[in-house]
């Protein structure tokens, strides 16, 4: 795809106060902020699922599901006890036995958002296990988001895929990956993608009809209809550090389960991923903070940025359009 004329629209200070995220009422109880599900987690990595269960929370989902192997699921119960945790059958290799659908399937009507991979080792066995869920998740309406592994649907598709069909959501769903794992799935040089990232994003976007979060110092995050937005210096080096991309997943989670559309929740999400890194390397320094720590960040800059009304004005006098029709953001 030729991206030359493409406007990446800059995820700014501005374009947030101008896309203001969906709040619920001052009435409302946990219900109508958004239940979130997170699939994940393995014997090696538990971790990374209460990473990403955390950060659900701290973007302001209400409720909150985790669904792991049953060899973690009391530690990470333990961990997390804002969450309901389902323990799940495991094979030899840490995936997830089929039979996890019978635990999963009841779900589908009664969360607003799903987060699948953190943690997860076993990508075949992974891929198998959302190709089953999609259609479920589909009829139900639920969003989708796609990080680490889980992203390897798009490579290994059911044994009873037609010959030379390529793997296309039926819904758009968002999947975050960083240069290496784009590679991985696009079969492109990942110098290329790391060099020129918006072409890769808006192709891969368009023909998976997916919203791309392309992690890297400059992410972009692309939409299937070919919108293209950009976050520069996506906060500092120390965001780059084991389990990071794991609370960047849970963030995005969180907000699609609030009501954002998966655009408005991926950019919003590097958005705010990027500016608690900055915060904390206010803090502590720009070396040694931890992943578990950035989500701690978040409610205080959704706060922050919600109630910038001068900023808003600003993007307003200046015309700011994050998309098409200020009256698509709610601005």
């Amino acid at each position: 795809m030729d991206s030359t004329n493409r406007t990446a629209y800059d995820v700014d200070a501005a374009c947030l106060a101008a896309w203001p995220l969906p709040q619920p009422e001052s009435e409302g109880d946990k219900e109508l902020r958004g239940h979130v599900l997170v699939l994940g987690g393995s014997r090696e990595m538990p971790g990374a699922i209460i990473l990403a269960a955390t950060a659900a929370l701290r973007a302001g989902a209400g409720k909150l599901t985790i669904a792991t192997g049953a060899s973690v699921a009391q530690l990470v119960a333990l961990a997390m006890p804002e969450a309901r945790v389902i323990g799940l059958t495991e094979n030899e290799t840490d995936g997830f036995h089929l039979d996890a659908l019978d635990s999963l399937d009841p779900l589908a009507d009664k969360v607003s958002a799903v987060l699948v991979g953190p943690g997860m080792r076993d990508a075949p066995c992974t891929a198998r296990l959302v190709h089953a869920l999609l259609p479920r998740l589909d009829e139900a309406g639920v969003g989708l988001v796609l990080d680490a592994c889980a992203m390897d649907v798009m490579l290994h598709m059911p044994h009873d895929w037609p010959d030379g069909k390529p793997m296309r959501f039926e819904r758009p769903v968002i999947m975050t990956p960083h240069c290496g794992e784009m590679a991985h799935l696009t079969g492109l040089e990942k110098e290329c993608i790391v060099g020129q990232p918006d072409a890769p994003a808006l192709q891969a976007a368009r023909d998976w009809n997916a919203v791309i979060a392309l992690k890297g110092a400059r992410t972009v995050i692309a939409a299937p209809d070919g919108m293209l937005w950009q976050h520069e210096g996506a906060g500092n080096i120390g965001l780059a550090i084991s389990g990071s991309g794991d609370v960047l997943a849970g963030i995005i989670a969180g907000l699609l389960a609030r009501g954002a559309a998966p655009e408005q929740a991926a950019c919003w999400g590097v958005a705010l991923h990027a500016r608690a890194g900055d915060r904390l390397a206010e803090r502590l320094g720009t070396l040694g903070y931890l992943a578990r720590e950035i989500s701690m960040e978040v409610p205080a800059l959704l706060e922050q940025i919600g109630n910038a009304d001068h900023i808003k004005q600003s993007a307003d006098d200046r015309n700011i359009r994050p998309v098409p029709g200020d009256e698509q953001l709610g601005a």
